[in-house]
């Protein structure tokens, strides 16, 4: 996707693509699990908040990186529905920062002509974090650069069943005949609607799973897990991740063409 110039008059460098890359075979939709944070601080003998703010950073440089490399749409997974049993402390610290952020870098996301959207049950987050979720998505809505998704309180099975209940309702108000629901009427409920899905999963840290991350979506995307910690995700890790993305011979559950 091509970005159209920043409208203010600072001085942006650009990232350019790595020459090892083939430009018309990148992913159009990357999505992260950015993993990591937690290790990174203690190996470094810092509290873990430490490690989330240092992958705040991380999450500008591989937005910024994805967006002059050509890629559409990345989306984070920042905060699942599992993660209200960590300690209240750091919970309390994360929205903090949540808010933090969004306050500072909004001029930015403007700016850079980014449209941001927060994806999952945004009712449960504190009141003063929602009112900033909702000034970013409205003022970001009409930009044409890279699409930011940033799951926020999601997890992919309860995204699953708020689908099937929005569905059945439809159905027994008369709206829809369960026998016509397909797979494009589940994904119209979902909170990823109108986007495109990955091609690509990221998963920093070293663990190989998916913990409950757009369960639908990744159906066919293809998964680069790292060991590099996510505060330490930089060019060279997510170039590594889309090399490894062209290497791959994306089948649909076809057969390979490399094949004699």
């Amino acid at each position: 996707m091509s970005r159209p110039p920043a409208t203010s008059t600072e001085s942006i460098a650009r990232s350019v693509c790595p020459p090892e890359l083939d430009r018309s075979r990148l992913p159009k939709h990357v999505a992260v699990i950015m993993d990591g944070n937690g290790r990174w601080a203690a190996a470094k003998g810092l509290p873990r908040v430490m490690g989330h703010q240092a992958g705040v950073e991380a999450l500008k440089t591989t937005l910024r990186l994805c967006s002059d490399w050509g890629i559409s749409a990345l989306t984070a997974y920042a905060f699942s529905t599992e993660n209200w049993s960590r300690p209240g402390q750091e919970v309390n610290f994360l929205m903090t920062l949540f808010e933090r952020v969004l306050q500072k870098e909004l001029h930015s996301l403007e700016r850079e002509q980014v449209r941001i959207r927060f994806l999952g049950e945004l009712e449960a987050l504190p009141e003063v974090l929602q009112q900033r979720i909702q000034d970013a998505t409205e003022r970001t809505a009409g930009n044409t650069g890279i699409h930011f998704n940033v799951c926020t309180n999601y997890g992919g099975r309860r995204e699953l069943v708020r689908a099937a209940q929005r569905l059945a309702r439809q159905a027994a108000e008369g709206l829809i005949v369960p026998e016509e629901i397909d797979e494009n009427s589940l994904a119209a409920e979902l909170f990823t609607t109108g986007e495109q899905d990955p091609d690509l999963l990221i998963r920093t840290s070293g663990e190989q799973r998916i913990s409950n991350f757009l369960l639908w979506q990744l159906a066919y995307a293809e998964i680069h897990v790292t060991e590099v910690n996510w505060p330490d995700f930089n060019a060279i890790a997510l170039k590594q991740a889309l090399m490894d993305f062209q290497s791959r011979q994306r089948r649909f559950g076809g057969l390979d063409t490399r094949q004699p």
